[in-house]
């Protein structure tokens, strides 16, 4: 690999920088999917679509199959991203405001971080340790002082649950993406999850009539097929073409974006709280992120793999 040249090392961060833009919409869209459709429902359809179209890529390019250690591994991956994340993250956004949600979730790239050194025992020193403690404190309180009936509510910890299950199911898949390949690792978790979620999915829409006008399907369509899958696409590839180390910081930038959007595209207010609240959680994440980093690039070089980060999402 050419990552020393300018031109590789600019399509990294040009692939990733497009990874880090697809997942930025997430929380806007589901909070317009869910203001009409059952967030079961919008949490399981969009990975169902979203398999579909992984297992036809799957196909086309004669992936070869898991072994039956990795199909376990992968359930562990989609029990994290296809399954937890999404419906965690849409129950929790029929209540919170979108903005809301972007500062709770900016703590997911330190959580990631936290879960591939336990995964992989890692020994990144005393200073990881505390900024990912105090990133995880500061979004607690955040979420405690930004909700309006005072303390943590239903949807804050539903939030802190997408991102502990996002963690955890990140982590692993980074380690699996050395063996199956990066966008390959999601597809194959899609694929196999996706009898639960299918059926989940008709559950849905045969116990409540499903409802909804062109921009909460436009939304539904774009967690489904951006979100879900092409936006792992772009993000893994910027990752495989690095430099690894790089490009993943980009994805301290999502929870920005999606604060914009929020405030664009939802009117919903930034307040100082909300944006302080936000760079302080981001700055305590890329601390983390940073020292993991440089920690575990001399021993492996592919370690950066585990912080593949989302929210996604």
């Amino acid at each position: 690999m050419r990552s020393a040249s300018g031109y590789v090392s600019t399509r990294g961060l040009v692939w990733g920088g497009l990874g880090v833009l697809a997942f930025s919409f997430t929380v806007v869209f589901t909070r317009i999917a869910v203001a009409q459709l059952d967030p079961l429902f919008v949490g399981a359809g969009r990975a169902g679509v979203a398999a579909a179209i992984a297992g036809v890529a799957l196909a086309v390019t004669r992936s070869r199959m898991p072994s039956a250690r990795q199909a376990a591994r992968l359930a562990v991956v989609g029990g994290g991203v296809v399954l937890g994340f999404p419906l965690l993250t849409s129950f929790a956004l029929t209540s919170a405001p979108a903005s809301h949600g972007a500062v709770v979730i900016a703590v997911l790239p330190a959580a990631t971080a936290v879960a591939a050194v336990l995964r992989t025992r890692e020994r990144p020193g005393r200073g990881f340790w505390v900024a990912a403690a105090v990133g995880a404190v500061v979004a607690v309180a955040f979420a405690v002082g930004g909700s309006s009936g005072g303390g943590l509510q239903v949807s804050d910890l539903l939030l802190l649950g997408a991102v502990a299950s996002a963690a955890v199911g990140y982590a692993e898949g980074g380690v699996l993406s050395r063996e199956l390949g990066a966008w390959q690792t999601i597809s194959w978790a899609l694929v196999l999850s996706s009898p639960v979620m299918v059926g989940v999915t008709l559950f849905c829409a045969i116990r409540t009539p499903i409802s909804a006008d062109p921009a909460a399907w436009g939304s539904f369509a774009y967690l489904a097929v951006v979100s879900m899958f092409l936006g792992f696409v772009a993000w893994y590839r910027g990752l495989a073409i690095g430099p690894m180390a790089r490009v993943s910081q980009l994805q301290l930038a999502q929870p920005v974006l999606s604060l914009v959007w929020a405030a664009l595209v939802l009117g919903e207010p930034l307040t100082l709280g909300t944006v302080a609240g936000g760079l302080a959680v981001i700055a305590c994440a890329a601390i983390a992120v940073t020292i993991r980093q440089r920690s575990a690039a001399a021993p492996v070089d592919t370690a950066d793999a585990a912080v593949l980060t989302r929210s996604s999402r």
